[in-house]
Parts: C-alpha cells; structure tokens; sequence
C-alpha cells in the first residue's frame, strides 16, 4: 500500500495536540502489512506515513496481536429482512425464466440455464 494513502487515514485519528489516538483495527493490520512490505529502511517507512519508531512500536505490537488473536477477522453474520430468517428456514427460490417463442422456460439452477444458452446459439 501506498505510504501517503497509510499517512492520510493515520491523519484522521489525530487530536488537537497532534497525538495519534484511538486508531482502528483495520488500519492497524493494514499498517503492520505494509510494514512486512516495506523493502527499504524503517526509518523511510515511518517517515513516510508521518510517525517516528516510538509512536509506531505500539502500534504495530497492537496489530501483531490483533492477527495472533484473530479477533478482528471473525465472520459477522448480517441479517437481511426477508431473505435471511434464523426463525423461518424456507429455501428461497430462485426460479429463473427465459422466454422462447412465446414460452416460458424456467430453470431451478444456473447450470441449467447456461446449458440451454449454450445449445441455442
């Protein structure tokens, strides 16, 4: 990733005195990435997204914790209404119609209809 994109999201979460605060899990992986990356000098590297080795040990120790845990990769299921249900478990249909000639084909699956497209031309 680019050093200057890395140096603007880092800018979001700095306060009135200037001290980088409260930054999120995912810049954080995102940093220690680009820190594993990084083929030049550290001192290039932490210059570059605006921070000095003090500010960034912490940071980068947060993130390789972060990634041993595995807390900030779990899955997180999201509910959608209508479609994702935990109390009704009805399959959702997923009917496929094609007209031909004046008919109606429909097909229950996607293989089948790129079956038939595939005879037609």
């Amino acid at each position: 990733m680019d050093l200057e994109i890395l140096k603007k999201k880092l800018s979001s979460y700095r306060g009135e005195g200037g001290r980088v605060t409260k930054v999120s899990d995912d810049l954080l992986l995102e940093i220690l990435t680009a820190w594993e990356n990084w083929t030049g000098s550290a001192k290039d590297f932490y210059h570059g997204i605006g921070s000095n080795q003090k500010k960034m040990a912490r940071m980068i120790g947060k993130a390789k914790q972060l990634r041993r845990d595995g807390s900030s990769l779990q899955f997180q299921e999201i509910a959608i209404d209508g479609v994702t249900n935990a109390s009704a478990l009805t399959p959702i249909s997923c009917d496929i119609e094609v007209q031909d000639n004046n008919k109606i084909i429909r097909f229950r699956k996607v293989d089948l209809l790129v079956e038939y497209l595939k005879k037609v031309s």
